[in-house]
C-alpha cells in the first residue's frame, strides 16, 4: 500500500467517523433535554403537507448531489460515468464530513479523483477549480442577498454560545470571512487565468523570507499546481464555465432549501428568502469550525439563526433533522461505497489471452 493511500485512508478510520456522530448527537441531547418540555411536540399538527415538505427536503439534497455529479463529469470532460461520479462525490463528501471544516477534504478529493484514472495534473486542476466555483458562488450571491434582505434582518442579534463573543460579533466574523474568500478567489483568478508563472515566482519570492523559508518547497508545489490548473482550464469556452457555475448554483441552492422545507413541515413560513439568505452567513461560521464536518458547532448555532421562524422548543429537533438529511447520510453512504470503490480502483487489470 502506497504512502499516499495509507495517509488518505487514515481519514476514513472508524474513530474519525464516530467522533462527529457523537459530537452532533451529544450537542443535540444537551440542548434539547437540559430544559425539556414535551408541549411543543404535542402541539405539532402533522398533515399530508408535513410529509410533503419533508420529501421536498430530501429531494433538495438529491438535487444537490446530482448537480455536483454533473459538475464533476463536466470538469473531467465526461471521463467519469454517472456511476463513477456518484462514487467520487459520495467519498468526497464523506472525507469532508469526517475532517475539520477548516481543513476540508481536498487532499482526499485529489486522491479519489486521481484513482479514477485521471492523471495527477488534471486531478489537481479539477479539485482546485471545484473549490474556486464554490467560492465564486458565495462571492456573487452575497451582494445580491445583502441588497434584498438588508443587514438589519440578515444578521441575527442572538448570542452564539462559545463563538464570536467579541466586539465584532457575527457580522464582523462574516465580513472577515467574506474578505478572506474574496482575496483567495482573486488570487486563484490571477494565478490560473492571468499569470500562472508570475504567481509562482511571487510565491517563491515571498517564501524566501526567513520565517517562511521552511515552507518554500510547499509554496513551489502550490505554484506548480496553479500552472497545471491554468494549462488545463484557462482555454475552456464560455459555455463550459456557464454550465459549471449553474451546476454549482443549483447544488448550493438545493442544499440551502433543505432548511426552508423542514421548517415548512411544522409551521407556515412567510420570509423564505431570509431563511435561505441566513444560511450564507451561517456557512462562514461552519467553514472555520475546528470540528469534523462542523459537527456540534452546526447544532449549536442553528437556533440562533432560525429560532425566530420555528415554534418555541422545536429549534433543536429541526437542527438535528437538518443534519440527519444533509450531513449524516454522507457518512453512511461513504462507508458503504468505500470498500467497493477500493476494490475497483486497486483491482489488477486482467491479462489478455
Amino acid at each position: 500500500m502506497s504512502e499516499t493511500k495509507s495517509r488518505v485512508l487514515k481519514i476514513f478510520k472508524f474513530h474519525r467517523v464516530i467522533i462527529p456522530v457523537i459530537l452532533g448527537l451529544g450537542v443535540f441531547l444537551f440542548v434539547e433535554f437540559r430544559d425539556f418540555d414535551a408541549t411543543p411536540y404535542l402541539n405539532i399538527n402533522w398533515t399530508y403537507y408535513s410529509w410533503l415538505w419533508i420529501f421536498m427536503a430530501i429531494l433538495a439534497m438529491v438535487t444537490r448531489d446530482v448537480a455536483y455529479m454533473y459538475r464533476i463529469r463536466l470538469l473531467t470532460d465526461k471521463q467519469l460515468s454517472w456511476r463513477r461520479s456518484f462514487d467520487v462525490i459520495m467519498l468526497w463528501e464523506f472525507a469532508s464530513a469526517v475532517t475539520p471544516s477548516v481543513v476540508g477534504g481536498s487532499a482526499a478529493a485529489l486522491y479519489i479523483v486521481s484513482k479514477e484514472g485521471i492523471n495527477t495534473g488534471r486531478s489537481t486542476a479539477i479539485v482546485m477549480i471545484t473549490a474556486f466555483l464554490d467560492e465564486l458562488f458565495y462571492i456573487t450571491t452575497v451582494p445580491i442577498v445583502l441588497l434584498i434582505a438588508g443587514t438589519s434582518q440578515l444578521f441575527t442579534n442572538d448570542e452564539i454560545p462559545f463563538f464570536f463573543d467579541t466586539s465584532l460579533g457575527v457580522a464582523g466574523a462574516f465580513v472577515a470571512g467574506y474578505i478572506f474568500i474574496l482575496v483567495l478567489t482573486t488570487i486563484i483568478i490571477y494565478g490560473v487565468f492571468i499569470k500562472p508563472r508570475g504567481f509562482k515566482w511571487f510565491l517563491l519570492w515571498v517564501f524566501r523570507l526567513k520565517f517562511l523559508r521552511k515552507w518554500r518547497v510547499k509554496a513551489g508545489e502550490t505554484g506548480d499546481d496553479i500552472i497545471t490548473t491554468s494549462q488545463e482550464m484557462r482555454h475552456k469556452p464560455f459555455i463550459f464555465w456557464l454550465r459549471a457555475y449553474l451546476s454549482t448554483f443549483i447544488s448550493w441552492t438545493g442544499r440551502f432549501w433543505v432548511v426552508n422545507f423542514l421548517i415548512l413541515s411544522i409551521t407556515p413560513v412567510g420570509n423564505h428568502f431570509l431563511i435561505w439568505a441566513r444560511q450564507l452567513i451561517m456557512w462562514v461560521i461552519m467553514l472555520i469550525s475546528p470540528t469534523p464536518g462542523s459537527s456540534g458547532v452546526a447544532e449549536i448555532i442553528f437556533p440562533s439563526f432560525f429560532g425566530q421562524f420555528i415554534p418555541l422548543g422545536l429549534a433543536a429537533v429541526v437542527a438535528l433533522t437538518w443534519r440527519m438529511l444533509s450531513y449524516y447520510p454522507y457518512i453512511i453512504i461513504g462507508a458503504v461505497v468505500l470498500p467497493n470503490w477500493l476494490q475497483r480502483v486497486y483491482a489488477k487489470p486482467k491479462k489478455e489471452k
